[in-house]
């Protein structure tokens, strides 16, 4: 629990972040998936270009972890399954304008029927863990 709080703050903030941004809004949601607008895309290419940057300081300064531990990157190796589940997870956030970071910002809302939805992540997660071994890769 020692970092507890700052986690806590850090989430409180990206919520906030969240809400104010529109990235919630399952309209703007609907509006990217239906190319009616450029919002969302301009705010998850930001996100990139943030990871990016982010990434490439990390790997120049050697910045570590709060804990003073290095941060490491292990290579990743792609796999035919990456584009099942890829169809997968957008399918689900086109048809329910979530995905898994604003959905506790949504319910944090008031949008409570966004609970079906982080109910059933929670159920995909389980699934994906039980039968992983059987999936395609």
């Amino acid at each position: 629990m020692k970092h507890g709080f700052k986690y806590l703050l850090t989430g409180v903030l990206f919520g906030i972040v969240f809400v104010k941004a529109e990235i919630i809004s399952w309209y703007r949601i609907q509006e990217m998936f239906r190319f009616q607008s450029f919002h969302m895309f301009g705010v998850i290419g930001a996100a990139v270009l943030t990871a990016m940057l982010s990434l490439w300081v990390i790997r120049k300064f050697r910045v570590r972890t709060i804990d003073g531990e290095p941060i490491q990157f292990p290579a990743k190796k792609f796999n035919k399954g990456q584009i099942y589940g890829g169809l997968l997870f957008g399918l689900g956030w086109a048809l329910t304008g979530a995905c898994p970071g604003p959905l506790f910002a949504q319910i944090g809302t008031g949008v409570t029927v966004i609970t079906v939805t982080l109910l059933s992540a929670i159920a995909g997660t389980w699934l994906y863990g039980r039968f992983r071994e059987r999936l395609p890769h």
